[in-house]
């Protein structure tokens, strides 16, 4: 768990530098990495990118698909065959977790990119190095990694507008703040707190992290990564209840 300002050093770390399995939380550096890449002028986030699944394996660079069944975002799935903006696919990447969005923006940017925002962040625990269920590529020992620490540095790296310009710094923490789904950290917040985060879950991970704005004081970071056999809802409990513990802190974090 790391939680603490918007820029400097943790008030509260407890193994936060442990290395866990990303999960959805990779899709912050990557729409990260779009947005600067987009500043580069490397891509454009308005062009038109075509829906499909299939995918190369960043293992072997065979074809695989992902279950639409594992997706929480039927949206994406009903533009199969026509092209959508990669903005929008940005945006469904972080506020619904699209994993065919993930993996098509991951197709556009590429992972070298990713990895050129986690080191501007200054993470040195995180990686990604292939898409979203490329069992392939994990087979052969490519996984995607993250720590509580690098995604604080991610968080503060847009709030104080390192990673990319100022701009495209807020637009993304406007999206981190559309986010819909809610289930882990904002619930252990009071109704109607502002808070920009992202979640990130599979069985034996759920993870969730992101910027607080208390109305009675300074804007804190707040991430917490768990790796453990607890069961879905009892890891989101865990999460909500440290939520609910920083905010009580809130004064000292931010």
């Amino acid at each position: 768990m790391w939680a603490g300002p918007v820029s400097g050093e943790p008030v509260v770390d407890y193994r936060s530098h442990d290395q866990h399995y990303a999960a959805s939380m990779m899709k912050v550096a990557l729409v990260s990495a779009a947005y600067r890449e987009a500043e580069r002028g490397c891509l454009d986030l308005d062009a038109a990118v075509m829906v499909h699944n299939s995918f190369r394996s960043a293992g072997d660079g065979s074809s695989y698909a992902i279950d639409p069944d594992d997706d929480s975002d039927a949206q994406v799935w009903r533009r199969i065959g026509q092209r959508v903006a990669l903005r929008w696919l940005c945006y469904r990447a972080i506020v619904r977790s699209s994993n065919l969005a993930t993996n098509l923006v991951l197709e556009v940017v590429g992972v070298p990119a990713v990895e050129q925002v986690l080191a501007a962040a200054g993470a040195t625990g995180s990686s990604v190095k292939r898409g979203i269920e490329d069992g392939t590529a994990r087979a052969v020992g490519l996984h995607n990694t993250v720590t509580a620490t690098d995604l604080a540095r991610l968080f503060q790296g847009l709030m104080t507008g390192r990673l990319a310009s100022e701009r495209s710094c807020a637009e993304i923490v406007s999206v981190l703040a559309a986010q819909q789904i809610n289930d882990a950290l904002p619930r252990g917040l009071p109704g109607g707190t502002w808070v920009a985060h992202k979640s990130g879950w599979m069985t034996g991970v759920s993870h969730d992290g992101g910027i607080v704005q208390p109305p009675d004081g300074e804007p804190f970071i707040f991430v917490i990564c768990t790796t453990s056999d607890l069961a879905e809802q009892e890891g989101l409990d865990l999460i909500a209840a440290a939520a609910a513990a920083a905010w009580e802190d809130r004064k000292v974090l931010g």
